[in-house]
C-alpha cells in the first residue's frame, strides 16, 4: 500500500490520474467508450494531469474545453451516455483518490470532481437533439 499523504504536486496529480484511467479502461461500461474515443493515451494522461493541476493548484497549464469535449463524445455514441457513466466515474475517481491520499486536496479534488460530472452531465442533456 502506498504511504499516505495530501495531493501536494504535479507527481502525485499524474500517479492519481493513471490509476484512475487504469479502472476506467478495464470498465465494461466505460472502457469500450474511452478506448474507442482516445486515440492518444500518453498525451490524454499528460492532458488530464494539466487539468488536474489547474484545478488543485491554480496554476494556467490547461487548455481545452471539456464541455466540448464531452458533447463530442455523446454525439459520437449516439447520446448514450447516461447519469450511470458519470456516477461510476466518480466512484472510480474517489476509490483511487482514497487509496493513494488522505488531506485537504482529497476533498477538494473529490468536490471537484463532483460538482464538474453534474455540471458536464446537464450541460451534455442540454445539448442533445431536441425530439
Amino acid at each position: 500500500m502506498p504511504p499516505i499523504k495530501d495531493i501536494e504536486n504535479r507527481l502525485d496529480v499524474k500517479i492519481l490520474v493513471i490509476q484512475f484511467y487504469e479502472k476506467i479502461r478495464s470498465d465494461k461500461l466505460l472502457g469500450p467508450i474511452f478506448n474507442a474515443t482516445i486515440k492518444n493515451w500518453p498525451e490524454h494522461l499528460k492532458h488530464l494531469t494539466d487539468f488536474w493541476e489547474t484545478q488543485l493548484f491554480f496554476v494556467a497549464k490547461f487548455k481545452g474545453n471539456p464541455l466540448k469535449k464531452h458533447v463530442e463524445v455523446d454525439n459520437q455514441t449516439n447520446h448514450t451516455i447516461r447519469a450511470n457513466n458519470f456516477g461510476k466515474c466518480l466512484n472510480y475517481w474517489f476509490e483511487t483518490i482514497d487509496f493513494l491520499f488522505e488531506g485537504g486536496r482529497v476533498q477538494e479534488a473529490k468536490n471537484r470532481a463532483r460538482k464538474m460530472g453534474s455540471h458536464l452531465y446537464l450541460k451534455l442533456f442540454e445539448a442533445r437533439p431536441k425530439s
